[in-house]
């Protein structure tokens, strides 16, 4: 298999990966994809025509592009309450929630309309009863999460503070903080005038975008920023009409271009693949996991240096196309019908358009996108037969079963180790995966394992503070903590809240971020 160094220089330019990788951010808030490109390239000219030094021109640049990049970190409360927690975001951004006609008129019918069959009382039930709710946790969720992810990256403060500002309102009426005025980040200020701007622009035209930012001005978004919109941005909403965003992106981030080792790339993709293992709690560190195992065997194969960083890498991004699914389908226990199949069949599909959007990226596309097929032309996304697969693809196939098989998921709890084994040789036999490769993985993965336990301590925490950010992060609420570790509630939220101040967080999703980051969670241990 060719590297992908022969492809690209060993140097890379971190825009043209997060270009790439917005798409995650973009199907994960059902939107169009290049909808996060789009805003970049307004928002870029937006922050030059309000004259900012370049310094913030930047953080403006990679705050856009990782504006909505936390969308998964509330799925899985938001799937308790509604079917298709996508139709709910993407109603959402266009929704003026401070308006109650437009609430009422809008926002509620348009959920039910779009709502699954069956499932459309539910869903009024759920806005109505539970709306303040979600937007908080949503808010709060969703900032830090992305703020999280811009800190892994490498990304300087004024990025990670922006993104923990972007549910801010100028009137001080917003999220999760209720700052106001020039308390707010001016790059969380900028962006979200060119968010508003690009999406109901392509909605309505010229008008329909400056009549919405004249709408939320002095509300939710600052007063003189839409003023600078309404007299400068006709130009480049007209260019995008004319453009693909994705493509002339590079050419508006402000100089110098920012870059990274070759080698940092593997962590920027563990990152994302961490952010979209959110969508479910028992996702929680798969990719991860799957890295390990499916490494650890292509060391074992005697895989060249380059193949076992190559698949490593995909093994990180394959299931970056889980976003575009609901959480409710993900978390589902009863079976699943043709619909939802469907859907699923799509997500390998899904994690290799991603990464064809970044050349950096584009020749792990194929590889990530094949972790579904099967010998015998029954798996997806293509239905590709044995003579199509390679041999690193066959691989990272085994590795996701096994990581799959030795987890819990909502309709079974995890395969004991022989149990997966004896599971995993059957799929052998049956000509689903490659008989050497499993027997590979078998033996690999126990030594993947050891040395992932064996990886580090418990990042300054207690192994009760361990305990508890785990149950964090299974979603479990005060109560069945208390119950779990068999103390009382009150004593069950002072160690939530200890838990919480040690890591630098205030929402579940954050601390399973901390906890994948970490090596926390149970199975790495």
């Amino acid at each position: 298999m060719a590297s992908v160094d022969e492809r690209r220089p060993r140097g890379v330019r971190v825009a043209e990966v997060l270009g790439g990788l917005s798409a995650v951010a973009d199907l994960g808030m059902g939107q169009p994809i290049g909808s996060a490109a789009r805003t970049c390239y307004l928002a870029v000219a937006l922050a030059r025509a309000c004259g900012c030094d370049e310094s913030v021109v930047a953080d403006v640049f990679r705050t856009a592009l990782l504006q909505h990049i936390g969308c998964t970190a509330y799925s899985h409360e938001a799937s308790l309450l509604f079917a298709d927690e996508l139709s709910i975001k993407s109603a959402a951004l266009v929704t003026d929630f401070d308006r109650p006609a437009e609430v009422l008129g809008g926002y509620l019918p348009r959920i039910v309309r779009e709502a699954p069959a069956g499932q459309r009382l539910r869903t009024a039930r759920s806005a109505i009863l539970h709306g303040r709710e979600l937007v908080d946790g949503y808010s709060r969720a969703n900032c830090e999460v992305a703020s999280v992810l811009a800190r892994r990256l490498g990304l300087p403060v004024g990025v990670q503070t922006g993104l923990l500002h972007i549910f801010e309102w100028w009137d001080g009426q917003g999220r999760p903080h209720r700052l106001a005025g020039d308390d707010i980040s001016l790059a969380a200020r900028i962006v979200n005038v060119a968010a508003v701007g690009v999406l109901f622009d392509r909605l309505g035209g010229w008008q329909g975008a400056t009549r919405a930012l004249r709408q939320r001005s002095g509300r939710l978004l600052d007063p003189s920023i839409v003023d600078v919109f309404t007299s400068t941005a006709q130009k480049p909403l007209k260019e995008l009409g004319e453009v693909d965003a994705s493509d002339v992106l590079l050419d508006v981030e402000p100089s110098p271009a920012m870059t990274a080792p070759d080698c940092d790339l593997d962590e920027m993709l563990r990152a994302f693949g961490d952010a979209v293992d959110l969508k479910a709690p028992f996702l929680h560190g798969h990719s991860t996991g799957v890295a390990r195992i499916a490494t650890a065997t292509a060391t074992a194969l005697r895989f060249s240096a380059d193949e076992v960083r190559d698949l490593g890498r995909a093994a990180y991004a394959h299931d970056l196309g889980r976003c575009a699914v609901p959480s409710g389908i993900w978390e589902r226990t009863a079976a699943l019908g043709h619909q939802a199949w469907s859907q699923i069949r799509l997500h390998a599909y899904h994690s290799e358009q991603i990464l064809t959007r970044s050349a950096t990226l584009a020749p792990l596309a194929s590889l990530a996108g094949a972790h579904h097929e099967r010998l015998d032309g029954s798996g997806y996304h293509r239905g590709a037969r044995a003579a199509q697969l390679s041999l690193p693809a066959r691989v990272l196939a085994a590795a996701d079963v096994f990581d799959a098989l030795t987890s819990d998921r909502p309709h079974r709890r995890a395969y004991p180790r022989d149990r997966a084994v004896v599971r995993l040789r059957q799929m052998a036999r049956d000509r689903l995966l490659d008989a050497d490769v499993v027997e590979a993985v078998v033996s690999a993965a126990g030594g993947a394992r050891a040395a992932r336990a064996g990886a580090g301590g418990r990042a300054g925490l207690t192994a009760r503070q361990v305990e508890v950010l785990n149950l964090l992060a299974q979603g479990l609420s005060n109560r069945a903590i208390a119950a779990r570790l068999t103390i009382s509630v009150r004593t069950a939220e002072h160690h939530i809240q200890d838990v919480y101040a040690r890591i630098g967080v205030s929402s579940r999703a954050a601390a399973a971020m901390y906890a994948m980051e970490h090596g926390l969670l149970p199975q790495d241990w």
